[in-house]
């Protein structure tokens, strides 16, 4: 087989949060990932100014040794390189759309979801609206803009509409709290959901991967919720912030999920509905999804996270090892099909 040319699309172009973040799981990934006689690894590096670089690695010094480039020069030394496969690591809104879009304009294959299918899933609502009409059951809520009166009944749970890692979220147990939980809210985004609180239960999470074009689900990942001291999943679970060297990718109380045993009475529940939601969205490749558990054992759809680092720590590589399928594995088995596709 020869070395594939992989170009690792790095950085953000909205904000230095964004950009730090995916340098961080980026370089993660080139770590996890690397092997020499397969793949040769190649960096395009976006920074918040919108200039490209193209460093030898994702360190701080050969970032800043690459010399900066506009998006025109960028398109022509990419052009030059024979990529054979572009891999994605942004996760600000652009870096997930337009610049996904950018390389189906220059047909360059790449590994994940398209940027059509990246802009619906990043809008919660839109999301919500698609799997439902799939017949995956989800919270009832509703969609408010700047001024706009929630209707619904505490306990609610309030969400920007379009912003990741529970940024923004509140729990309301009483009317009172709204202004406030809104107020945080309409910081993060144009567009806030306010949505009926499904009682714990539990919360996981299920990933999807394609291989050779079937469906393949993958252990659930289980967290930690206390009806009393933990009720929903918060920023703080997931990052410390700020982002200091390396990523924290937990907080200090973070308590790490663990797979459910595939005899669990939810597993088969739960994987089934992500397989509605993956063939709903148009997803590809690779999908991955949040559900809370009511006390009933009924699966409610929370929301679509639409990624894969390729590396170690990431969900849907930590699932698919316990299922027997080590991370080369599955980084060849997601490069082969997103090849096949091109």
């Amino acid at each position: 087989m020869p070395v594939l040319r992989i170009l690792h699309l790095v950085g953000s172009p909205y904000n230095d949060f964004y950009c730090e973040l995916s340098r961080n799981y980026a370089q993660s990934c080139l770590i996890a990932t690397a092997n020499p006689s397969l793949y040769d690894f190649q960096i395009a590096y976006i920074t918040p100014d919108r200039q490209w670089r193209f460093p030898s690695s994702l360190s701080l010094e050969d970032i800043a040794a690459a010399k900066p480039m506009s998006l025109l020069d960028a398109i022509q030394f990419i052009t030059a390189q024979n990529i054979d496969l572009m891999l994605p690591q942004m996760f600000c809104i652009p870096g997930m759309t337009h610049y996904r879009a950018l390389f189906d304009l220059m047909k360059i294959p790449y590994i994940g979801n398209t940027a059509d299918v990246m802009a619906i899933t990043a809008h919660k609502a839109r999301t919500k609206a698609i799997v439902a009409a799939a017949g995956v059951k989800v919270p009832f809520g509703e969609l408010l803009r700047q001024g706009e009166v929630p209707t619904i009944t505490p306990p609610a749970v309030i969400k920007p509409a379009n912003a990741d890692n529970s940024l923004g979220v509140s729990l309301v147990k009483e009317a009172t709290d709204y202004d406030a939980a809104l107020k945080k809210a309409f910081e993060y985004a144009d567009e806030v959901i306010v949505e009926e609180f499904i009682e714990p239960g539990r919360e996981v999470r299920c990933g999807i991967i394609v291989k050779d074009g079937e469906l393949v689900s993958l252990p659930l990942e289980e967290y930690l919720i206390d009806p009393d001291e933990r009720p929903i999943r918060s920023y703080t679970d997931k990052f410390k912030k700020p982002i200091e060297g390396n990523l924290g990718l937990t907080a200090k109380k973070y308590i790490a999920g663990w797979i459910v045993a595939p005899n669990d009475p939810i597993t088969q529940k739960v994987q089934q509905e992500v397989k509605k939601c993956h063939l709903a969205l148009g997803c590809r490749h690779y999908s991955l999804f949040d559900f809370r558990i009511d006390p009933k054992g009924e699966p409610w759809f929370l929301e679509a996270g639409l990624y894969c680092t390729f590396d170690h720590n990431s969900v849907i590589s930590y699932t698919a090892n316990a299922a027997g399928i080590p991370l080369n594995e599955l980084f060849m088995t997601a490069i082969n099909e997103a090849l096949a596709m091109s």
